[in-house]
This record gives C-alpha cells, structure tokens and sequence, in this order.
C-alpha cells in the first residue's frame, strides 16, 4: 500500500499551501447531515401534538415512528448502486430535494395515512445521504486523513438529537408543529443549493497533482476494466463482517434515539423537562466520539498501520468499552450514575460511526465504495428497525428495562467479535 498520497493542505501554482478543496464538500455534507436526522427525530418532539390532533393510539404512533426505518435500509441497496453508477453529484440533490418535499408533506399531511406515507418517502430519500459522503471522502481524501473527514460528516446525528429537545421543542411552542415540519423542509432545500453551488468533482481539481494515483485502465495492464456489480461483493467474507457488525452497532443507536426519554421519565423518574436535557447529554458526548473515532485511526495509520487494521483497532476498542459500560446501566441504583454510564456508553458506541464509513472506502475497490457502504448500512438499519420493536417487547414481558442494555451490550460485543475476527481484507476483484 503507497500511503505517500495528497496531504489535507495542497501546492498552488505558486507553491503556497491551499486547503484541500474536499473539506468545503465536507461541511456542506455536515450541514446536510444535521438537517438529514433533524427531519428524522422531528417527529418525535411533536409526537404527544400528533397523537392529540390526528386521535392515534400507541400502537398507531409507534408504527408512525418506524415508518422511515425499513424503507431506508431496504434503499440503501439501490442508492449505492446509484451513486457508484451516476456520481454523488446528482444523487444527492435529489435525495435533498425530495427528503424536504417529504418533510414539507409531513407539515401538510391531514390524515394519519398521509403523514405515514410521508414518512414513508423521508425514509427512501435519505438514503444516498451516506453513501454519498463515502464517495465524496474516497475522491478528496487519502488513507491518511479519510477517517476524519468521514467522521465529520458522522458527526450530523449526534449534532442533531443533542439539538433536537431544545431547539425544535422550542419552534413547537412558539408556532406549532407544522410550520416546524415545514421551516425544516424550506432548510433542506438550502442545502440543495450549497451543493449545486458549491459541489466540484475531484477531477477537475486543476491545482491538485495526484502523486501515486493509478487509472483502473493503468491496473489491468491499459485493458479496460470489465464491468462488475456490487452484488459481486456478497461473495466476500470481509463484505459480511462489515454488514453483521454494524447490524449490532445500529441496533444500539436506535435504542437510545427512541427509547432514551422514555427510559429516564418512566424508570428513573425524572420530570418531563428535566428529561428533555438529560436526553441530550449523550448526543453532546456522541459529539466528541465521532470526530474521535476518525482522527484516533488515521493517526495509527501516519504510525504505520495498514488502514484496515487502523480502523478495526479503534472500532472493536470503542465498541467493547461501550459493552462493558452500557451492561450495568439498569442496575445501578443512583440515576445520575445511570446517566453517567448512558453518556459514556454513547461517547464510545459513537466513535465508529465515521470508522465503518470509512472501511467502505479501505476495503472495497474504487467503483464498488457506494456499493459496500450501502450493503453495511441496509444490514445496520435491519438492526435500526429491529431495536425500538425488540426493547417494547422486552419491557412489555418483563416490566423493566434490565433486559433491554443487557442485550444492547450483547449486541456490541457481537459486533466487536464479527469486525474483529471476519473482517480481514481489502476485496479484490479481478
């Protein structure tokens, strides 16, 4: 592996250093991302309004809740194929344009059938969001730097739910729930607009001089290169470790992004209000463990250490922390302590979140990234929808929330073992 490629800063004409344009597509995409998951937890935050105005039951609005989930993981496997076929250019902006039409209908919507449809299209939106971020990294970045860069723009959701409570809770009093819904839709199209505005693709990077970079033509010996499809990928054992593993990893985040409030009202006594501030501590905390996960493997990588054994070593380290923290949450009798564990379990369970973006880049050839890194985030959102199904169930059954971090650490020590153990390789196909 030649690891001498282009560094964060570049040479102008004039041999002065100029920012690597990729980092500007980088804050647009983490702009992106915080609104991407606002439109997710919206609903949450006005869902007492909703169940009042449309007369659902508990039954209606948690069906209402995972509406978006199924359908977003099931997208994900025609949105990477999308991207590595049309580029991120063009599949982003229509993700961003429909994902706000969609939150704009939700604002709109007069019946339970129409919001649930309407969240229904959010969910098929969303899904390039990503696997377009992968890409974007996989141009603009080299193995020495991409973990950051990914985990920059990993760094939306736990900006968004931290955000969420205060701010949105806020619209909501001060003018209601739809004009919420809509003012975040009007939002998304901004977003559009960064992009068209500001998206470049790498090749017409006229500055840059790409020192070690080989053509897939210079690979195979100046013969084209066949075409190939993502589905090739499933053949691959390193392809499965990434998609089981982060099964277990989303499975954990969406038990805290729907479960958590519920957890510190209902079995921790804490008033609503107090509730809403407490909820937000571990997304603060997820902050910091994005970012974190990404700088701590690229810095392994300037060590020495080939990019795959990089990012797995921060990975299962975070993710057996996070097991090892979340496990007596239930069990601990003071409730601030409770909260200390929920925090630091998030902080580390966090800090893959940019890492196994960044594995799709590592481990699957150039044209294949989207493809990978959709196959890893259909499996994770298997788990997603599973999660807030699977704790009801447990708390229905058993009256108690012991079970449900129980399995929740379960779930991120399989994860730990699968990425550990089966995931070994870059894939190679000929």
């Amino acid at each position: 592996m030649n690891y001498h490629e282009e560094p964060i800063a570049q040479l102008d004409n004039h041999g002065k250093k100029k920012m690597n344009y990729g980092w500007i597509l980088v804050a647009i995409m983490l702009f992106g991302a915080v609104v991407n998951y606002l439109d997710r937890v919206n609903l949450s935050i006005a869902g007492t309004t909703i169940v009042g105005e449309f007369q659902i039951d508990p039954i209606q609005m948690g069906l209402l809740f995972s509406a978006m989930l199924l359908p977003y993981s099931l997208s994900n496997l025609p949105a990477g194929w999308l991207v590595d076929k049309y580029g991120a250019k063009k599949l982003f902006t229509i993700a961003t344009i429909f994902w706000s039409l969609a939150t704009l209908a939700s604002g709109i919507a007069e019946t339970y059938s129409q919001i649930y449809m309407s969240r229904v299209l959010l969910g098929i939106a969303e899904a390039p969001f990503f696997i377009c971020g992968a890409k974007v990294t996989q141009q603009w970045f080299d193995d020495r730097n991409r973990g950051l860069a990914t985990s920059v723009i990993n760094m939306g959701p736990p900006v968004a739910n931290a955000i969420a409570p205060p701010l949105l809770t806020v619209v909501l009093l001060a003018f209601g729930w739809r004009p919420m819904f809509i003012g975040l839709g009007l939002i998304g199209f901004m977003v559009t607009v960064l992009w068209l505005v500001f998206y470049r693709d790498k090749s017409n990077d006229k500055g840059f001089v790409e020192i070690h970079a080989e053509t897939e033509t210079d690979k195979s010996g100046g013969k084209p290169t066949p075409k190939i499809s993502w589905a090739v990928l499933l053949k691959h054992p390193s392809a499965w470790a990434m998609m089981l593993g982060n099964f277990g990893l989303i499975y954990v985040l969406w038990v805290y992004l729907t479960w958590l409030p519920t957890y510190l009202n209902t079995a921790r006594g804490f008033g609503l209000l107090k509730t809403g501030w407490l909820a937000a501590i571990p997304f603060v905390a997820g902050m910091i463990g994005v970012p974190l996960g990404g700088y701590l493997s690229d810095i392994l990588i300037k060590k020495g250490y080939a990019p795959i054994r990089a990012r797995k070593t921060v990975l299962v380290s975070a993710v057996l922390a996070a097991a090892i923290v979340v496990a007596p949450v239930a069990y601990v009798d003071d409730r601030f302590v409770s909260v200390a564990l929920l925090t630091a379990g998030f902080l580390f369970s966090s800090m893959p979140n940019g890492v196994v973006w960044t594995l799709a880049t590592d481990v699957a050839p150039a044209k294949l990234v989207g493809s990978l890194g959709a196959l890893q985030n259909f499996a994770g959102y298997l788990g997603g929808t599973l999660a807030p199904i699977l704790t009801g169930i447990i708390i229905s059954k058993t009256g108690s929330f012991n079970m449900v971090f129980v399995v929740a650490s379960l779930m991120l020590i399989m994860s730990a073992i699968i990425y550990g153990v089966f995931l070994k390789k870059k894939i190679d196909i000929e």
